[in-house]
C-alpha cells in the first residue's frame, strides 16, 4: 500500500460486513463483527438497519454512520485497508 488512498464505495453485504472499494481499484471485504461486539460506541451498529446506513465521507478518508459533521461512529480508510488485506490473507491461507 503506497500513497494516500481514499474509499470510493461502501456496501453492506451482511450485518457487520462491508464491501469496500478504494480509488486504486482494490476491493475488499471487511468483517467488523468482532470489533462491533465490544464497547458502547458500537452499540448503534449492532442494529442491522443502522449498520446498513453506512456512508463514505466526503473525501473518502473514512466510512461513517450518523451525520458527517458529527459522526456517531467512523472507521478510517487506512485502517480499513489494513483489515481488508489481513482478512483476505487469512482466507487465502485457509483455502
Amino acid at each position: 500500500m503506497t500513497g494516500t488512498l481514499h474509499i470510493v464505495a461502501a456496501e453492506p453485504v451482511l450485518h457487520g460486513v462491508l464491501k469496500l472499494t478504494w480509488d486504486d481499484g482494490y476491493e475488499g471485504i471487511v468483517d467488523l463483527r468482532g470489533i462491533m461486539a465490544h464497547g458502547d460506541i458500537f452499540a448503534s451498529l449492532r442494529d442491522p438497519a443502522s449498520f446498513r446506513q453506512v456512508r463514505v465521507s466526503q473525501f473518502g478518508h473514512s466510512v461513517f454512520w450518523g451525520e458527517e459533521d458529527d459522526e456517531d461512529v467512523d472507521f478510517g480508510c487506512d485502517r480499513l485497508r489494513e483489515i481488508a488485506e489481513e482478512q483476505a490473507a487469512l482466507l487465502a491461507r485457509a483455502g
